[in-house]
């Protein structure tokens, strides 16, 4: 699994969702799951397409809230693919090759969007 922190303050959104558990924003956070796999696919580095065609999301529920967890199933010989193309791995003859971070700007405009939906979603509930 591959996870990601950002570091901030949330609380507005946090506010927001959880004042909202009434309405069904499990839809709203469907598709913005569906458009973080689409742009990681997008952005990952192709040379079979296996580990560009293998992000997936889920919604994971908690009494502190709702998160959206992508994974990426290409896993050989127990390494994460979609993690050595980001952050770069060594080879057999003792080479290196540095990664290449594809995952933060596939991301960063779906977390933009989202900050900002949210935001409006709070403003019209005030």
């Amino acid at each position: 699994m591959i996870s990601f922190k950002s570091k901030g303050d949330f609380k507005t959104t946090e506010r927001y969702l959880k004042k909202s558990m009434g309405r069904s924003y499990q839809t709203l956070l469907d598709r913005y799951g569906q458009m973080g796999v689409d742009e990681l696919a997008r952005y990952t580095p192709k040379d079979t397409g296996l580990t560009a065609n293998s992000w997936k999301y889920e919604l994971r529920e908690t009494t502190d809230g709702v998160s959206i967890i992508w994974n990426n199933t290409n896993v050989v010989k127990g390494v994460n693919i979609a993690v050595i193309l980001q952050y770069g791995h060594g080879t057999r003859n003792g080479g290196y090759v540095v990664g290449t971070d594809y995952i933060n700007p596939a991301l960063k405009p779906i977390f933009e969007e989202l900050a900002e939906k949210a935001w409006k979603e709070v403003k019209s509930l005030e």
